[in-house]
């Protein structure tokens, strides 16, 4: 499934211009957010698995964290309720239940509505 990025850069830089410097398209289906405090997300759909997704917020170069939805199957999180959904939260071992839209769109706004808390 191709995912319409450019509305998704559209969405970041519009609605949440007070945590985004710039979003730059990477590739057809992928997307990079440079943030204020120099932070940065990249946004990732799969152009050969169906549905699968990243949004992943790395912040190691600031303090060591990464926070990240996504849906790859890793049997080590199957206990997780959500399961393949998972959310790495701070870490890559800490992980928890996601409960981000399966929709892009608003994925992608609560995602930024996430980070504009904690940035």
């Amino acid at each position: 499934m191709i995912v319409n990025v450019q509305t998704l850069k559209d969405i970041a830089e519009i609605e949440f211009n007070d945590i985004v410097v710039d979003v730059i398209i990477t590739d057809l289906n992928e997307l990079r957010i440079i943030l204020i405090d120099g932070s940065f997300i990249d946004v990732w759909f799969s152009l050969k698995l169906e549905g699968r997704y990243s949004y992943h917020w790395e912040r190691r170069f600031i303090d060591g964290s990464i926070y990240r939805h996504d849906n790859a199957p890793h049997m080590k999180w199957r206990n997780i309720t959500t399961f393949p959904k998972h959310f790495h939260d701070g870490s890559e071992d800490i992980v928890i239940s996601s409960h981000i839209s399966d929709n892009p769109e608003l994925a992608l706004k609560e995602f930024l509505g996430f980070v504009s808390k904690h940035v």
